[in-house]
């Protein structure tokens, strides 16, 4: 082989395998960092106390009298959750893209809950909760509420509960998932808007039959990624009522890792749980892609 054949197949080797040197960190990171928990946590779903193949954790999950009650609460969060954040997400994403006076302060101010973790979330919420709590003082200087008049705001039905956690979540979540969609916003030509309006079109009209359309990857990727945060929500709810009260499948989890750890089984509940919250999150995002795009090959098709 000749000297400028061999340096021709170093340069091609070179070529291809620089691609592959690149994202080799990465590689190696996810191998680490998520696909060998993973699969520790899968392999543990299958074992016994004594370390013996078993499906009996899985049984034993869905037979926990919580099992159900927290696979309902996370359903409620989730559907009624995501479609407020939604809206609400996109009303403001369509306001502050009209850049009126002031538009760039309000979205400051609208961004604020988005900065604030969880746990500050739960704690200030919780310290309005509270029989004299600044809710009820706010209530009571508004002339709303009369003098040892109190709301019980965390006391009641689990019903009033699960109302109380999505509108918080939905005050912290609706921050982000506006900026998703201004940012789709404004990758709209503004031709093809004005373009509805010169032809005739409201804002209505412009908005059902351009932008929506328009804005569908962007909306797709918004709503995927706060379903599969919405199912995994817990943290505000154990931080507001503690655990068990509302139970939800991530508490559940939690619970049995964190809360009881020197039962037998709490390591298999945990796992087993871990392996179903990973599954129903994977299908709800199959499932969203797989209607989502059914809808929109059926739209491109009638038009």
């Amino acid at each position: 082989m000749t000297a400028a054949a061999s340096t021709k197949r170093f340069r091609d080797f070179k070529s291809k395998a620089v691609p592959y040197l690149l994202i080799a960190p990465v590689v190696i990171y996810y191998i680490f960092f998520w696909i060998r928990p993973v699969l520790i946590t899968v392999y543990e779903s299958f074992q016994s106390a004594a370390g013996t193949f078993t499906f009996q954790n899985y049984v034993l999950v869905f037979t926990d009298p919580n099992f159900m009650p927290a696979l309902r609460n996370t359903a409620i969060i989730v559907v009624f959750s995501v479609t407020l954040e939604f809206l609400g997400a996109l009303f403001l994403a369509l306001l502050i893209n009209r850049k009126f006076a002031g538009s760039t302060l309000f979205l400051f101010v609208a961004m604020v809950p988005m900065a604030l973790p969880a746990v500050a979330v739960a704690a200030m919420w919780l310290t309005g909760f509270t029989a004299h709590g600044w809710i009820n003082s706010l209530l009571y200087y508004l002339g709303i509420l009369t003098e040892g008049a109190k709301i019980y705001w965390l006391a009641g039905s689990e019903w009033k509960l699960l109302a109380l956690v999505i509108l918080i979540d939905a005050w912290q979540v609706i921050p982000s998932m506006m900026i998703i969609l201004l940012a789709g916003l404004q990758n709209i030509p503004e031709e093809a808007i004005e373009a509805g309006y010169v032809f005739g079109g409201n804002f209505i009209t412009v908005l059902r039959k351009i932008t929506m359309p328009l804005l569908g990857p962007t909306i797709q990727t918004a709503i995927i990624l706060r379903l599969i945060s919405a199912i995994q929500i817990w943290l505000i709810i154990v931080l507001l009522v503690g655990f068990s009260r509302m139970p939800v499948l991530v508490e559940r989890i939690v619970y049995y890792y964190k809360e009881v750890p020197n039962l037998d089984i709490s390591l298999q509940m945990a796992s087993g749980y871990a392996i179903i919250v990973s599954f129903i999150v994977s299908m709800a995002a199959l499932l969203y892609l797989r209607v989502s795009g059914a809808f929109g090959a059926k739209k491109e098709a009638a038009q």
